[in-house]
């Protein structure tokens, strides 16, 4: 019986690629150098697939950013102002698009569907002239064969890619973004035929759009495509995967029905009810690939629960036809649950990361072909049994308390004008009032310090001291700048949400669970097994500490209960919400504390809210009212005069604006600069928004500095569509990234543009 992996993640077991990258862009290494280390790691990659008795293998998914950029690169599709003049792609024009460099911006950043990974989106037009510009996908298969293991090339599928697109600046948003497909088909053609010259037999084409809610004319174009890529495709097996959740009755009908595809890839896992669709209709002779062991979360399969649902597939499509696979890439989760020395046996033995998945496929396929590894399997069940029944995941206090939730809506009594009144008499600050988002760069001294002090090298004192300095130096920054809302700078964090899981129970940590979230940048999402709770204050010490320094307001730092939940790594034998509402019951015990300590400004981030929206729009309404309920529990009991803050980044907030207005925050910083100013189109279409709101001016995930011109530019925008009362000015997100270097500039031009803006104002009075 064979087995199949979607995809693998790419950063290597700590973080290789990560620290490879980095020192590239810091000009401290060479593109050989760079090239070499991402050699090593597919290699390594291809080499435990292939021993550990994988059948199908991928190619390809191998990335240095994302693999949306990789297509764009394939594709030629690179916007005008990187100035590249044709032939292959290089780093210089590869890492352009995705970073910026010192003379023109990024491209727009977000993220990809309900993950906390990332992707950068196309632009595309009427003009753009397409061509083959990037030979990755033969170059990575061609390499793997040198190395003895025959793979299967993935591309991303030509409809998803236009889908996943956007309108480049200056043409019609109402543009067609299908009605390129004509030209971007003759491109794929060029490759796949590459391909099978190469000698691949196997071709995988991922179409993730598929799970979405599409209308006829979109699912048409998935059947025009393949019917058009029939000839080219002939001669090789081609797979088409989809991921993330159910195939509506339509989609999956176009699905079988496309020309040219021998299998079809499903995700049983969040897609549970596309397995009635299999079993009312399954084309005779084709693959079902079976996505059943999880690619988004780490905990163990259960192996004896899908086998059973392999065998029932199996009764449909026939015994030869099925292949065991991962529900998706197995890039969002951890590498490799070797490198975990300091969870502990019980919790260790719940869990599987990337290399345990490939592990679990393989004896699944073996079971089902009859060569059922005993003790595997048994092992297994004593962990699925071990983890029911263990008194550290269930806390009847904490399980109380949230069932006592229901019923109320945790409102705050006064509404956000009056809030807004009563908070600007005791703050007077001036209008456009200037901020940041919370962390400021994280120097290698300052790792230093908190790496030495988790290994017990230096004293709780000198750990202590050293933090309170580093403060200080954000402290009188911000006020050297004039900053009028300060931040502490967050140097005790290494990670928003690990931070905040570390001081609460029913978490537990990895040592190297990192996960990529996009380019080089890494997180290590907490594991929530069980109930949660606070034992002890987490942050007021710290906040308390920074406002001691300076008479200006200091805003405490927290993550929200939504953000906690969609970053980690969650429970999955209970409701999501019911671990958010837990998890929200434990900030508001925060935010209260942190008022009583006299922080007159609490901001609670709820940076994935957007994220965690499911894919269905029919799923909307149940998610959002769970999710804006429990950032409301946080803050429902604070006075009039404590101002609730909140931020969000990457994603597309436009239609989720009324649940944001819903979130009752007293003021929202939000992801704008960097995606075009597209937030700012809900309010010229006529929605009110009567809190404060602080759409960035800035992207801060490029090196580059905007300029004072170009920042009063933003905010005049914002300004032609928002109250003057009622507007904040700050960077699009955190600033922990960047380097002092272009913090300090950055910094100033936006504060400059506010204060021109200021005397703009008051003067046309």
């Amino acid at each position: 019986m064979a087995s199949h992996i979607v995809g693998y993640p790419r950063m290597g077991p700590k973080r290789e690629l990560k620290f490879a990258l980095e020192s590239f862009w810091d000009k401290k290494s060479s593109a050989e150098d760079l090239q070499k280390v991402a050699a090593d790691l597919r290699s390594s990659i291809w080499k435990q697939m292939s021993d550990a008795g994988i059948k199908y293998i991928p190619s390809n998914t191998f990335s240095y950013y994302d693999q949306v950029l990789d297509t764009t690169s394939m594709l030629g599709a690179v916007p005008p102002r990187y100035n590249w003049t044709g032939g292959e792609i290089g780093f210089d024009t590869y890492f352009s698009m995705a970073r910026g460099n010192a003379s023109v911006p990024a491209m727009e950043m977000t993220k990809w569907f309900d993950t906390n990974y990332h992707f950068i989106v196309p632009e595309l037009g009427p003009d753009v002239n397409f061509s083959y510009a990037s030979h990755k996908a033969v170059d990575e298969y061609k390499e793997a064969k040198a190395l003895g293991v025959d793979t299967v090339p993935v591309l991303v599928g030509p409809v998803s890619y236009l889908l996943l697109s956007k309108p480049a600046k200056g043409v019609e948003k109402t543009f067609s973004l299908l009605s390129l497909l004509p030209k971007i088909l003759p491109i794929y053609k060029e490759v796949i035929s590459e391909l099978k010259a190469a000698g691949a037999s196997w071709i995988q084409l991922d179409e993730p759009t598929l799970v979405l809610d599409l209308d006829s004319h979109k699912l048409q174009a998935f059947t025009a495509a393949y019917a058009d890529l029939e000839s080219t495709l002939s001669g090789l097996n081609v797979l088409v995967e989809t991921y993330f959740a159910d195939l509506t009755s339509e989609a999956y009908n176009t699905l079988i029905g496309l020309k040219g595809v021998t299998a079809y890839g499903l995700d049983l896992v969040r897609g549970t009810k596309s397995i009635d669709l299999v079993k009312s209709n399954f084309p005779k002779g084709k693959y079902l690939f079976a996505g059943v062991v999880d690619g988004r979360n780490i905990w163990a399969n259960d192996l004896a629960s899908s086998l059973s649902t392999l065998k029932e597939l199996e009764a449909v499509v026939g015994k030869d036809n099925i292949v065991v696979s991962t529900s998706c890439s197995l890039l969002h989760t951890a590498v490799d649950l070797v490198n975990e020395t300091k969870l502990d046996d019980e919790i260790k033995s719940w869990l599987a990361f990337a290399a345990q998945k490939v592990v679990e496929v393989n004896a699944l396929a073996k079971a089902l072909a009859g060569q059922q590894d005993e003790a595997f399997f048994s092992a297994n069940a004593a962990a699925q049994a071990s983890r029911k029944s263990s008194p550290r995941v269930t806390n009847a206090a904490v399980q109380k308390a949230a069932a006592a939730l229901k019923g109320s809506d945790h409102r705050r009594e006064t509404n956000v004008s009056a809030r807004l009144d009563a908070q600007q008499k005791k703050l007077n600050l001036p209008i456009l009032p200037t901020t940041t988002i919370g962390s400021f760069p994280q120097t290698l001294e300052l790792r230093r310090v908190r790496r030495e002090f988790k290994a017990n090298k230096i004293s709780e004192d000198d750990y202590v001291k050293a933090i309170k300095e580093e403060i200080k130096k954000v402290v009188d920054l911000q006020e050297e700048l004039d900053i009028d809302v300060l931040v502490h700078g967050e140097p005790e964090r290494n990670d928003m949400v690990e931070y905040f899981g570390e001081q609460l129970s029913g978490f537990a940590f990895t040592v190297n669970g990192w996960v990529q979230s996009y380019g080089s940048r890494c997180v290590k999402p907490p594991i929530i097994y069980g109930d949660v709770s606070r034992p002890n204050p987490m942050t007021v010490f710290w906040s308390s500490t920074a406002q001691s320094m300076t008479a200006r307001p200091m805003k405490g730092m927290l993550t929200g209960p939504v953000t906690i939940l969609n970053w980690s790594f969650v429970r999955n034998d209970q409701p999501r919400f019911e671990t958010c509402y837990q998890i929200a019951l434990a900030i508001k015990d925060e935010v209260e504390d942190l008022e009583k300590a006299g922080i007159n400004v609490i901001q609670i981030d709820e940076a994935a809210l957007r994220e965690g929206l499911p894919l269905r729009k029919s799923e909307h309404e149940f998610y959002l009212k769970w999710a804006v309920h429990s950032f409301r529990i946080t803050n429902c009991g604070v006075q009039d005069t404590t101002q609730i803050h909140t931020h969000m980044c990457y994603s597309n907030f436009n239609d989720i604006i009324h649940s944001i207005i819903d979130m009752d925050a007293d003021v929202i910083t939000i992801e704008n600069s960097r995606s075009d100013e597209k937030l700012l189109s809900v309010f010229r279409e006529g929605v009110k928004y009567g809190a404060g709101i602080g759409p960035g001016v800035y992207d801060i995930h490029s090196p580059r500095i905007p300029s004072t011109e170009e920042i009063a530019d933003r905010i005049n925008k914002m300004l032609a569509v928002l109250e003057t009362n009622i507007l904040w000015v700050n960077p699009d997100c955190g600033l922990k990234t960047r380097k002092y270097a272009e913090v300090k500039p950055a910094l100033s031009n936006m504060v400059a543009a506010a204060k021109l803006l200021r005397t703009q104002l008051a003067s046309a009075k």
